[in-house]
C-alpha cells in the first residue's frame, strides 16, 4: 500500500529539493526514498519508470516552473519593457536554481508532456516577441536568437564566468539593450 502523502508529485517534490541541495548527480532512487522517508521500491508505486521516468518529471517540474516565472514576469508588459522582464526572469530562475537550471532540457526528446512543457516555454517567447511586429520564420529565428542568447548568459552565470569585478547586472542590462537594438532592425 503506498506510504500517506507520497503521490508522483510528492515524489518530484523530494527529488526537487534533492537537486536544489547536492545538484544533479546526487538525484538517485535510494536517495529520494531515503529523504521522502520509504524504501526504495516503494518509489516504483509512485514512479513506475524509475530513475529515468523521475528525471523526465523533475524536467517537467522545472520547465513548468520557468514558464510561469516567465509568464508572470512579462504579464502586462509588451515591447522593450516585455523583453527586459523575460531577460530578467530567465537569468534570475537560473541565478537562483542553479541545480534545477542544469536540469532544465534544451532539446527534448520524443516525450509528449516534456515536449508539452517546452512547448509552453517557447510560446512565452513567442508572444513577447510577436510585440515587435515580428512573424512566420522571422519570428521563429528571432526566438532561437534569444534563447540562445539568454541561455548562454545564464549558463555562464551559473557556472561562475563571470569573475571580474563590473556588475554582472549591468552586463545582463547591456545584453538586453544589444537584444532589443536587434530586434528593432529585425527583417521582417
Amino acid at each position: 500500500m503506498p506510504r500517506a502523502g507520497l503521490n508522483p508529485a510528492a515524489v518530484v517534490d523530494h527529488a526537487v529539493g534533492l537537486l536544489d541541495e547536492q545538484g544533479p548527480e546526487a538525484l538517485t532512487l535510494a536517495a529520494v526514498a531515503g529523504r521522502a522517508g520509504v524504501a526504495t521500491p516503494s518509489l516504483y508505486k509512485h514512479v513506475t519508470g524509475g530513475l529515468a521516468e523521475l528525471r523526465r518529471l523533475v524536467a517537467v517540474r522545472v520547465t513548468d516552473e520557468l514558464t510561469e516565472r516567465l509568464s508572470r514576469a512579462v504579464l502586462g508588459r509588451g515591447g522593450d519593457e516585455a523583453l527586459a522582464a523575460l531577460v530578467d526572469a530567465y537569468v534570475d530562475y537560473a541565478v537562483r536554481h542553479p541545480n534545477r537550471y542544469a536540469a532544465l532540457p534544451q532539446a527534448p526528446q520524443d516525450d509528449p508532456e516534456l515536449t508539452a512543457a517546452a512547448g509552453r516555454l517557447v510560446e512565452v517567447i513567442l508572444a513577447v516577441l510577436q510585440g515587435y511586429g515580428l512573424a512566420g520564420s522571422e519570428l521563429i529565428h528571432a526566438t532561437r536568437t534569444v534563447r540562445a542568447t539568454v541561455h548562454g548568459f545564464a549558463s555562464l552565470a551559473t557556472a561562475g564566468g563571470f569573475r571580474l569585478a563590473e556588475d554582472v547586472t549591468v552586463s545582463r542590462q547591456r545584453l538586453t539593450g544589444v537584444l532589443v537594438e536587434g530586434l528593432r532592425h529585425w527583417p521582417r
